[in-house]
């Protein structure tokens, strides 16, 4: 199995002109995310499935928190971009097919895997690979599910989201495929994505500012709809 052309002819000059400042904003967030769960604790080797331009990695490496790092992607602007990083932990960038993951049982101690599985046309294969490939895998996806998805279809197209989540749907994604959950996050965006985001919609920014301040109140609020959800696994017979 592989990516299709559509989606591979798609992503592959997507790196070239994209907003260099929104991807490395993303990046800070979701760096964030991970070493919350990973709590100080360092990692031997790392491999990052659909690394995109490497602004995660780029803090991993910042911050010490590997001693080996692997990138994987499918479109050759990314790779160029995460080359050209000249990271210092980094011993490899692969490109591979989008599902099949070129190196043996257990090789990692962990992968990393964050906003891809929305955009997977064959999420639990990509999955068992990473399963087969790591002990230990961290994975954040964005809850864009609403009673309106479906009126929001051409919206979420745009940014290529061809699987839309719920914690609790991801969650049974992950059980299905025997991962056990060992930590997770229910988090929202913080006030500076906001205001990028909305940078040109003030009463848009005003609604946002006020469901953050909700949710960041009222934790039963987060658990049912954050932003965004991030969790640490392991196999089953994994120590």
């Amino acid at each position: 199995m592989k990516i299709s052309n559509t989606l591979l002819e798609k992503y592959s000059q997507q790196y070239n002109y994209s907003d260099t400042y929104w991807r490395e904003l993303g990046g800070r967030i979701k760096y964030n995310n991970i070493s919350k769960l990973l709590d100080s604790k360092k990692i031997k080797k790392l491999a990052e499935v659909g690394a995109g331009d490497g602004s995660i990695l780029k803090l991993i490496d910042d911050y010490n928190l590997c001693d080996e790092i692997f990138a994987l992607e499918i479109s050759d602007s990314a790779i160029e971009k995460i080359s050209n990083r000249n990271l210092i932990k980094l011993v490899d960038v692969v490109k591979f097919n989008g599902y099949k993951i070129p190196f043996e049982d257990n090789f990692f101690d962990l992968v990393i895997c964050s906003h891809v599985i929305e955009h997977v046309e064959f999420p639990r294969e990509l999955l068992r690979e990473i399963q087969r490939v790591s002990r230990i895998q961290i994975f954040e996806v964005p809850i864009d599910f609403s009673f309106r998805t479906s009126k929001k279809i051409q919206h979420f197209l745009s940014y290529g989201h061809i699987n839309i989540y719920t914690p609790d749907l991801f969650k049974f994604l992950l059980l299905s495929e025997d991962f056990i959950i060992i930590k997770e996050l229910f988090s929202m965006y913080p006030i500076n994505l906001l205001r990028y985001i909305n940078r040109d919609k003030k009463f848009k920014l005003f609604l946002d500012l006020i469901k953050l301040f909700l949710f960041s109140s009222f934790a039963f609020l987060r658990r049912i709809k954050p932003n965004t959800y991030t969790v640490m696994t392991k196999e089953k017979d994994s120590n």
